[in-house]
């Protein structure tokens, strides 16, 4: 026969006591919590009123939320053309004189960089030098045939006012 000491066993058997205790007492604890969570069937049952979503009050607080929102989508698009916008084109060294698309995602463009301009081919991953322009292309001409919806709406207001 095996001799285990008294004192050993004494003291694995209250380990073993403490680790299952928790797994002992969480059914214990459940059955008593779902006794206190039990409905109590003496009392009338509370009936919360319903709030129709399109009353009259839900509407006027969801226009002056969208009102609100709309009003400050154009203080901040007025404070930034007021301000002038983030610029990126770093103090104005590099500019992009113009593009043009040569497929779905591929494009074709033509960057002044101080009195040179070079023709880059821009596509997802991939940005390529094309060709050195040795006689620049005249940006002044180009502005001046320049057509762009901004444009159009001013002049066709200016001929309204008129």
């Amino acid at each position: 026969m095996l001799s285990v000491p008294l004192s050993g066993l004494k003291s694995y058997a209250s380990l073993i006591v403490m680790k299952y205790k928790t797994l002992i007492s969480l059914p214990i604890m459940l059955l008593y919590s779902a006794s206190l969570f039990a409905l109590d069937t003496t009392k009338s049952p509370v009936v919360k009123p319903v709030i129709d979503p399109l009353s009259g009050t839900n509407v006027v607080q969801m226009l002056v939320g969208l009102l609100f929102v709309l009003m400050l989508v154009i203080v901040v698009a007025w404070l930034l053309r007021r301000v002038g916008g983030v610029s990126m084109a770093g103090g104005g060294v590099m500019n992009v004189v113009g593009g043009m698309s040569m497929g779905a995602r591929e494009r074709v463009v033509l960057l002044q960089v101080g009195e040179e301009q070079i023709l880059i081919g821009v596509s997802p991953g991939r940005i390529q030098k094309l060709h050195v322009l040795e006689n620049p292309v005249d940006i002044q001409v180009k502005k001046q045939n320049d057509i762009s919806f901004a444009n159009k709406l001013s002049e066709a207001l200016r001929g309204k006012a008129k």
